[in-house]
């Protein structure tokens, strides 16, 4: 089906404004002034790179009264997301080839993002044996991103093994960095907050004492690791000091540490409850700051969604997770555009440029000039909105509801069709 339009009056992350031709799946110009096929009139608006999530939780195959690839990508999509990479946990786990592949192709099938599956670590999620790694990367998923997400690989022999077994083909361990004989029965970050509600604490050296392991675990390899939801200004610190050092390491933050705090827990509302668990002021501070410094290199979203039932109970019996794909981009916005402390080139790298790098995702990712495919999120930074219940997503588990958060997705484009057009779901493969 053919395919051709131009993106009017568009800004550019340098602040340029110009006009962005789409032919087929790729740019074709970028100037002002051009012409041919539908015009679509983008004044005001921002383009930068289709951003992509290398956390994401799709829940498919297992858990389909949470998400599914569909909906999990339609989600995405609202969000301005062209790819997503989704996590190992389900039900068979993504532990082999067949399981891997079932998870690209019911991504093909959806076609509202890329989806490329993480594989699992060990066997089950269980910690105790290596799965399929070479299967999995030579599969036709290629996977290159392992991650045993939501356990640690606490074993500190296995994940040495891990880390020189992914080095022969390039591929990197995403490390859920929790020690589990630390959190045992962990409800919240361990402080003020959790000493007065009599909540057993998560303290912040949990998480830091399996970052400091595996970066030295990575150096004595040479071998490239990447820390999921850092969430503590120790881990910052820690982090820091080995990119210093030369270790092959990369972070990731999620939107709801930039943004959200333990004092959110005095509500007992469970909608707050999220591994690792939201940390104090000062931390969301440290992150904020590395986030600009670089030394976190992304965001991702570590979307999770959860059914009513396992969030509408007792703290306690809650399960931990929260959505994040469609209000990345808002509060990605805020921490780097609205305070003033970046810029729109610092968004498109911690969103897109740079979580395509550390995946080797060699069609995302891409600057917006001549011959790119055009997957492209294009933002209008004026709005405030304020966010309601309703989403894309088969769960309603957002912890950003009722909040005011600036920025709007007016139009993604993935390969060069619109997948959300005027901020609305778009038909699968039509403009």
């Amino acid at each position: 089906m053919s395919n051709s339009f131009v993106l009017k009056n568009v800004g550019l992350a340098d602040g340029t404004i110009t006009d962005i031709m789409v032919e087929g799946e790729k740019i074709t110009a970028v100037q002002p002034g051009l012409s041919g096929g539908e015009t679509i009139d983008c004044s005001g608006l921002v383009a930068l790179p289709g951003f992509v999530d290398l956390h994401t939780h799709l829940r498919e195959p297992g858990f389909e009264q949470s998400e599914t690839v569909l909906t999990g990508t339609q989600s995405a999509a609202m969000g301005g997301f062209t790819a997503v990479h989704a996590m190992a946990n389900t039900s068979p786990v993504a532990d082999t080839a067949g399981v891997v592949e079932q998870v690209a192709a019911l991504g093909r099938e959806a076609g509202y993002a890329d989806v490329y599956p993480i594989g699992a670590v060990t066997v089950g999620l269980e910690g105790k044996q290596l799965a399929e790694l070479g299967a999995m990367a030579n599969s036709k998923a290629k996977v290159r991103v392992f991650s045993d997400d939501g356990k640690c690989v606490h074993d500190p022999v296995l994940m040495r093994r891990a880390l020189e077994y992914v080095k022969a083909f390039g591929g990197v361990i995403a490390q859920h960095a929790q020690d589990p004989r630390l959190t045992e029965g962990a409800q919240m970050h361990e402080g003020a907050v959790s000493a007065e509600l009599g909540l057993t604490g998560w303290p912040s050296v949990a998480e830091e004492a399996i970052i400091a392991r595996d970066v030295l675990l990575a150096e004595h390899v040479g071998s490239r690791i990447h820390i999921c939801h850092l969430s503590t200004a120790g881990s910052v610190e820690i982090v820091r000091w080995a990119k210093a050092r030369g270790i092959q390491v990369t972070a990731e933050v999620t939107p709801h540490h930039l943004l959200l705090t333990d004092e959110l827990v005095r509500s007992y509302d469970a909608v707050y409850k999220v591994n690792p668990p939201l940390r104090t002021a000062e931390d969301v501070q440290a992150l904020r700051a590395a986030l600009v410094d670089g030394t976190i290199d992304i965001i991702a979203t570590d979307h999770a969604p959860h059914p009513i039932e396992s969030k509408d109970c007792e703290w306690s019996a809650a399960a931990f997770g929260m959505l994040g794909l469609e209000t990345a981009a808002s509060i990605a916005q805020e921490v780097l555009i609205n305070s003033g402390n970046s810029s729109w080139s610092r968004m498109g790298e911690v969103l897109s440029i740079n979580p395509a790098k550390i995946a080797g995702d060699a069609e995302q990712g891409q600057e917006i000039k001549v011959g790119a495919i055009a997957n492209l999120a294009l933002i209008d930074p004026t709005v405030k909105r304020k966010v309601v219940a309703d989403s894309a997503s088969k769960s309603k588990n957002s912890p950003y509801v009722g909040l005011e958060l600036p920025g709007f997705i007016q139009h993604t484009i993935y390969r060069g069709y619109f997948t959300v057009r005027n901020g609305q779901i778009a038909e699968k493969g039509r403009n």
